[in-house]
């Protein structure tokens, strides 16, 4: 198709494209480089299997709670493939005529049919967003419009102008029609009004016009968020195969930084996630944090940590971090990193398995351990748990005054006990939390289960203590615990809070090579320990008829997922499926249900510090419990039971009540 001439000049545009497009990103990957190490690619093949399964389903964005938008991002990333393909096809066109790469086949016919179709949706989606960015304008999107103004007019431009393309080429060689039928409809009228000549001048036009375009859209991803296609795929193929409420241990002995000071002490992982993100805000709208007018975006701790490695990133790859301000100095302020629940729905919810929590929790580290900056009210609940391994602060003696006038059994004395009842801070000194422990024992011994507690010898779980940074006390409970466990030869956990499940199930494995002073035969001991939430287990005994249900509740009623035990954990048809046996009322679902619940704002160690800004967020729960018009919220977890309580009485809505599950089972049992 083209002259000899134009094919030199045509290998010109391609080899400073692809140094146009290679400077950025191999930029970005010595930025990326600059991260601490960290092991993602364990299980390789069971990786690529399940990211080219999410990328090329688009599971990534076909998600319940932006549906339409999932749709219309389909339709250009399949667009954006298709056109792809053509684009290769296009340039080999150049240096040979009439070239196609499907050549004479059935695929080649249907190809074509495919390219038509997804350029009128590639059209649709792109005023689909454009309406929504600049017209709508959610708050979502209001990052880097001038970037996405850029996009939307090149992928129009890059569409339209194939198209151009297509119709001259087809009035030109009707035989390269197949099933075209934009090119095929439009070529027709063409053909009457102009001579070959005339035709064949404006196809040397579109192909020259089209190949510009696309070549100058690829030299232009590198700079724009359309890299996500790139650095989100990667993403998810390096994706943590930990539990979403699983957070790494620091190796306290042997660490030089404890924390995140710098961008530099994130590993590669968390800086490739600043460039994975594809600025959607999926993750800002259902931030509790963010939903109650605090300072805190999951979306812009990305996408402030992307500026700052742009801007300092020749300073990191030259190892002159020292000339780079903390990224409290710089980037993030206090009033961010202190407001986050850790609740994890900005995980869930990312397209490109972007880790937001690890990165808050890091810095958090830093201010604990190397500033000593943390909310004041902290002071107190370190001491306390420091002293008394709890948050209260209470004596140790006082542990196990909750079980007075119940048979309940002391592990010291009963060591061969079939469970270990994990009873946890709120369920030994919380006056509801008492309520819930009561009850889980009184079911327990009904169900004739051997258990046993700690009593005095149990310590906090440490869940709050390290989420809200504090590592080394953290780890000084749970090497107290671990020992404990091998002490008594504990083969079965159960808990009441889905946070000390998810700290003995996710956390403390992370713990065992990192804690010198934990013996080989402690940590295979602890491996071997089953960890159990009570839902569980009163799923099971139920199932089992191990329950017998006397009397059944006639109440309406809804049920609260927490975090840590519905999206953390997936433990999600376990409390249902207990609830539709013990009532014969239906179970009304609030807005936020299963796996996208709505935060109670105690996780994250908030439940010991002040909401001092914005509205408080067990208020934005306790509207949807209020609006479900029901008599009772149906809870299993301690903190949140005391925040739905805390925000009914607020409200003046104090005869809806609030209740753990065990709570309802055991009334049942009576």
């Amino acid at each position: 198709m083209l002259s000899p001439m134009g094919k030199i000049i045509f290998s010109f545009v391609i080899i400073i494209t692809l140094i146009a497009f290679a400077i950025p990103v191999y930029y970005r990957i010595k930025i990326i480089r600059t991260g601490r190490p960290d092991k993602r690619f364990n299980n390789l093949v069971k990786r690529i299997g399940r990211a080219l399964s999410k990328i090329l389903l688009q599971r990534c964005t076909l998600k319940n709670e932006r549906l339409l938008t999932g749709f219309m991002h389909v339709f250009i990333f399949y667009g954006a493939l298709t056109f792809d393909t053509m684009t290769i096809n296009h340039s080999l066109e150049g240096f040979f005529p009439k070239f196609y790469l499907f050549g004479n086949t059935n695929f080649g016919l249907f190809f074509s049919f495919l390219v038509d179709m997804f350029a009128i949706l590639v059209i649709v989606g792109v005023l689909f967003f454009t309406i929504k960015r600049f017209i709508i304008r959610p708050e979502a999107y209001k990052t880097t419009l001038i970037d996405s103004a850029i996009i939307y007019i090149m992928l129009t431009l890059v569409t339209l102008s194939y198209l151009y393309f297509e119709i001259f080429a087809v009035a030109l060689h009707p035989e390269t029609e197949r099933l075209s039928f934009i090119g095929g409809y439009f070529a027709g009228f063409i053909q009457n009004l102009s001579n070959p000549a005339i035709l064949n001048t404006h196809l040397h036009i579109a192909w020259w016009l089209h190949i510009l375009l696309v070549f100058g859209f690829i030299a232009y991803v590198p700079h724009s968020k359309y890299f996500h296609m790139f650095a989100g795929s990667f993403n998810v193929l390096v994706n943590s195969d930990l539990p979403m409420g699983g957070l790494q241990a620091i190796d306290i002995e042997n660490a030089e930084i404890f924390g995140v000071e710098k961008a530099s002490d994130y590993s590669w992982k968390d800086l490739l996630d600043t460039f994975a993100c594809m600025e959607c805000g999926r993750c800002q709208d259902v931030c509790p944090a963010f939903l109650s007018d605090k300072a805190l975006s999951p979306k812009m701790i990305i996408f402030n940590l992307k500026k700052h490695l742009l801007k300092q990133g020749k300073k990191y790859i030259s190892n002159k971090k020292e000339e780079v301000k903390p990224l409290m100095e710089s980037t993030f302020s206090q009033d961010e990193i202190w407001t986050c629940t850790t609740c994890g729905a900005c995980m869930h919810v990312c397209p490109v398995e972007i880790e937001h929590i690890p990165k808050i929790i890091g810095l958090r580290q830093s201010q604990v351990l190397i500033e000593s900056k943390f909310p004041g009210e902290l002071n107190s609940f370190f001491r306390n748990i420091e002293t008394n391994s709890n948050p209260w602060g209470i004596g140790f003696s006082n542990r196990a005054d909750w079980k007075e006038g119940l048979d309940i059994k002391l592990i010291s004395d009963h060591p061969e006990a079939n469970y270990l009842f994990w009873v946890g801070c709120a369920g030994s000194f919380d006056e509801e939390g008492k309520k819930i422990a009561r009850a889980m024992a009184t079911v327990l011994n009904i169900a004739d289960i051997d258990f046993a507690i700690l009593g005095a010898e149990e310590k906090c779980c440490g869940d709050s203590v390290k989420r809200l940074g504090n590592e080394y006390l953290y780890q000084m409970q749970a090497a107290e615990n671990i020992e404990l466990f091998k002490k008594y030869n504990v083969k079965k956990l159960i808990t009441i809070c889905p946070h000390g499940y998810n700290t003995f199930k996710n956390e403390y494995q992370g713990l065992l090579d990192v804690l010198p002073e934990i013996k080989p035969d402690t940590k295979k001991a602890f491996k071997q320990i089953e960890v159990i939430h009570h839902t569980q287990l009163l799923a099971e005994l139920i199932q089992k008829d191990r329950l017998p249900i006397k009397q059944k509740m006639t109440k309406d009623f809804t049920y609260h997922d927490s975090c840590y035990l519905g999206r953390h954990n997936n433990i999600i048809s376990q409390p249902r499926k207990i609830l539709a046996k013990i009532s014969s009322s239906k179970l009304i679902e609030l807005k936020n249900n299963c796996e996208h619940s709505f935060c109670c704002g105690a996780g994250g160690g908030l439940m010991w510090t002040e909401e001092s800004s914005g509205q408080r967020i067990n208020h934005l729960r306790t509207d949807e419990v209020i609006d479900s018009n029901t008599e009772l919220v149906v809870t299993s977890c301690p903190f949140c039971q005391t925040m739905l309580q805390d925000g009914l009485k607020d409200k003046d809505k104090e005869n809806i009540k609030v209740k753990d599950i065990v709570q309802l089972i055991a009334e049942s049992l009576t």
